[in-house]
């Protein structure tokens, strides 16, 4: 390891510096002082013989050697934090970690039941659970940072190639009314019927507004026909205003389950409409896969769908060769500098 050009604290310094914008950011979140930072990317900077940072601006940006480097530092911090969970696995559960991810609904309304029961079976292994918009999710499974995720919205054709996706289970977009609504008295509304509603919904650029109004018009609903009086920015917000009396809504069933069982919300059944979406489990089949993991996917994901879940273990991909990496970092110096032509 002595010929390595790089050590690995030097590849977590770099990660921050670019994460944060900074050096003295980076140099909090590390708990080190920023003058330690500043001399360990100088001495990286030596070592590979080229220039990582442009330091004229007041945020820290990469050249593209630094781009370069920081895009296989990740990949190989990657492969060492899976080179430690394996170390842990041999520990049969006694311990490790597994990192889950899902899209804004499921992972508000549908995960935390589920950890809930994993955890009462592996209390020794740390969860954590990542929700973000199903496009980030995706993008960080691909990328190695989380083990698994549960999302309801589209893949990028982009990643369709590099991950698993398996069918998990059908999520019902329920109508829910104010109870005190002319149409709650009503056992099924017509599809018309919606056309006349005034509807509280997601902000028009947010993911789960998308998916719901590609649901909806698979079904046969109009959407540009609806009328949107109140945008909001989260499942919640929606909920109480319409137990406010300000409207109607479509949302997830699993979101709104104590909401019937206390009476404070109408579900509207609608004539002959079921309005439905799929949600996907999704793993990158290429990344190693902890026990805690595959306990994840037999134990717990069945219990919530009548769909069979089984993934196929496949090894993780060779590391990158290091011995390359100088040459790579000088050509890629050089292709920055260079006058167009040479």
């Amino acid at each position: 390891m002595s010929d390595l050009p790089f050590t690995l604290d030097q590849l977590r310094i770099l990660k921050a510096i670019a994460s944060e914008g900074s050096f003295k950011r980076a140099a909090d979140s590390l708990y080190v002082s920023q003058p330690a930072v500043s001399l360990q990317v100088q001495n990286l900077e030596r070592q590979l013989d080229v220039p990582l940072f442009d330091r004229g601006g007041r945020r820290a940006q990469l050249t593209e050697a630094g781009h370069l480097l920081l895009n296989y530092g990740e990949k190989i911090l990657t492969l060492c934090q899976e080179t430690c969970r394996a170390v842990e696995d041999l520990q049969n559960l006694q311990g490790g970690s597994l990192i889950i991810g899902a899209s804004q609904t499921t992972g508000t309304y549908l995960l935390p039941r589920m950890i809930g029961m994993f955890r009462q079976q592996y209390p020794d292994v740390a969860v954590q659970l990542h929700v973000h918009s199903t496009r980030r999710t995706s993008w960080s499974v691909a990328n190695g940072q989380i083990d698994l995720a549960i999302i309801g919205g589209e893949i990028s054709p982009e990643l369709q190639d590099s991950l698993e996706i398996i069918p998990y289970a059908e999520d019902e977009l329920a109508l829910i009314l104010p109870t005190l609504h002319p149409l709650a008295r009503t056992e099924v509304i017509q599809k018309d019927d919606l056309y006349r509603l005034q509807f509280i919904a997601l902000d028009s650029q947010s993911t789960i507004r998308k998916v719901i109004d590609q649901v909806l018009a698979r079904c046969g609903i109009e959407t540009r026909r609806l009328k949107i009086e109140m945008e909001l920015n989260s499942i919640e917000a929606i909920k109480n205003a319409v137990q406010a009396g300000l409207g109607a809504s479509f949302v997830s069933v699993s979101a709104i389950e104590k909401e019937l069982q206390m009476g404070l919300l109408h579900r509207a059944r609608i004539n002959d409409v079921v309005v439905k979406r799929m949600l996907s489990v999704i793993i990158n089949p290429n990344r190693y896969r902890s026990k805690a993991a595959e306990a994840f996917c037999r134990e717990i994901l069945p219990r919530f769908t009548n769909q069979p879940v089984s993934f196929e273990r496949k090894q993780a991909p060779n590391a990158v060769e290091p011995q390359n990496l100088r040459a790579m970092l000088h050509a890629s110096n050089l292709s920055r500098v260079a006058p167009d032509g040479d």
